[in-house]
């Protein structure tokens, strides 16, 4: 009897696993597609926002680039801090345990005010920065006035960061699509009248690119606290109750969950700020070539991370449940869903690249046509690395479903110094220019990618940890 008892679990096991993977992988699904048509929608605004600039010219896109750089860098160090409300609420969920949903999603909201004036600060003194890095000062006090019009924006932006994490977590997340949705149209037009001055608008270019987005950011986060604090079920959590109490305990699981995001994401967005300054140095060409680039990679990336806050939820739900082998399936299912995806979308990009480029200029400006066609070249040479980012994105999510940060972190300061050296060897010691550039991202990209599977495999193979 012993023996026929211990072959029973080892007969069904590869049946279950199965059934757990097609489950997980629909479960994912559900939850990924409003989460990444929510990212693609925000990345259609800034999107719609860089193509009213491209009709400034090619000095408008590389000033709107090294902005965007600017503001990103620190806007990410907030991010990263709000980023384990996610995770928090999800554990908290699967075990039942909506009295920690709330406090977590309270102490996100404290978080984010307290975040805001930093990174304001940090914003409003671009253009200096961006001399001390040896950018044209012209392109730098272009890159300024953008960086005044989004600077006041952040509070909204961090607060809808927060309250979104939390309809991730029990499940929800429809109704952040629904109000990002809406933003796109009323963000187009905004951004239409304050960069063109149109009807009796004054013309304010950058400023009013800026100004536009900050405007919508507000819109967006009073229809997001609607939703939380109105609507059911979400109401039923009762969010805002004993707002003004400070919760110390998960303030701290925040900060120490949330201090090596907010560090590696430092880290990959510093990758980026070095390879556009870089790009700067080579020529206003390449810096324009190397925005459209990244600006067509964010969009492809914008599927995978809404699969990677999925499988964080997923993986989250079955810690709480402590299901050990869910929380496998939960954590490999969306990787392999994400890159399937990823690899589809890579084909058809290479496929379509000097028409993709070709949507951001102006061809009657005198250099467009050169700039097009070096940006389909990084569209070209960045095939490798959409996949791979692909991977990297929903393997971070898996991880951090474990409130595994520390690690990562670890992988992702090597990945950045192959990424560094390599970008500045091929780029400009070796002649590649910003080509050799977007190789030396490709590669440290690649072995971070393999660094977290590697992990979360790892980790998934050990006793369950524990929620809170």
């Amino acid at each position: 009897m012993h023996k026929i008892a211990e072959k029973k679990p080892v007969s069904a096991s590869p049946r279950r696993m199965s059934h757990h993977v097609r489950v997980e992988l629909s479960e994912t699904a559900k939850l990924a597609w409003p989460m990444g048509l929510t990212q693609i929608a925000q990345i259609v605004m800034m999107t719609t926002d860089l193509a009213f600039i491209g009709y400034l010219g090619a000095e408008g896109v590389a000033a709107a680039a090294l902005a965007s750089r600017i503001y990103v860098l620190a806007f990410t160090f907030g991010a990263g801090l709000l980023a384990p409300i996610v995770p928090l609420a999800a554990q908290a969920f699967g075990a039942n345990n909506l009295a920690v949903v709330r406090r977590s999603v309270r102490m996100g909201l404290w978080a984010a005010m307290m975040l805001s004036l930093p990174i304001m600060a940090f914003a409003s003194c671009g253009e200096p920065i961006l001399l001390a890095f040896g950018q044209a000062p012209d392109t730098a006090r272009l890159a300024q006035q953008y960086l005044f019009g989004l600077a006041w924006g952040v509070t909204p932006t961090l607060g809808f960061l927060a309250l979104r994490g939390f309809m991730g977590a029990v499940n929800r997340p429809e109704p952040v699509l629904w109000i990002t949705l809406a933003a796109i149209p009323v963000n187009a037009l905004l951004a239409w009248l304050l960069i063109n001055g149109k009807l009796w608008f004054p013309r304010l270019e950058l400023f009013g690119a800026g100004l536009a987005t900050t405007l919508v950011n507000c819109m967006t986060f009073l229809a997001i606290l609607w939703f939380a604090t109105m609507r059911r079920p979400f109401r039923d959590y009762n969010l805002l109750a004993h707002f003004y109490h400070f919760d110390w305990p998960i303030m701290r699981q925040l900060l120490v969950i949330g201090a090596p995001i907010s560090m590696a994401s430092l880290m990959g967005t510093g990758v980026f700020s070095a390879a556009a300054l870089m790009a700067g140095l080579i020529s206003t060409s390449a810096l324009a070539a190397h925005q459209i680039a990244f600006q067509v990679t964010m969009i492809l990336s914008m599927i995978p991370f809404g699969i990677s806050m999925a499988a964080s939820v997923r993986v989250g739900h079955a810690v709480g449940r402590q299901d050990r082998s869910g929380v496998k399936c939960a954590g490999l299912a969306p990787i392999l869903l994400g890159v399937v995806i990823a690899a589809i979308l890579t084909l058809a990009v290479v496929s379509a690249r000097f028409e993709i480029a070709g949507l951001f200029l102006d061809k009657s400006q005198g250099d467009a046509e050169a700039t097009i066609g070096l940006a389909a070249k990084l569209l070209l040479v960045g095939a490798s690395f959409f996949i791979t980012d692909a991977a990297q994105f929903i393997a971070t999510g898996s991880l951090r479903g474990l409130k595994d940060t520390r690690v990562p972190l670890l992988f992702i300061g090597i990945a950045g110094l192959i990424d560094c050296f390599f970008s500045y060897l091929l780029g400009l010691k070796m002649g590649l220019g910003i080509v050799g550039v977007w190789i030396g991202l490709s590669t440290g990209t690649t072995i971070y990618a393999g660094l977290l599977v590697l992990r979360f495999l790892i980790l998934a193979n050990r006793p369950l940890l524990q929620s809170q």
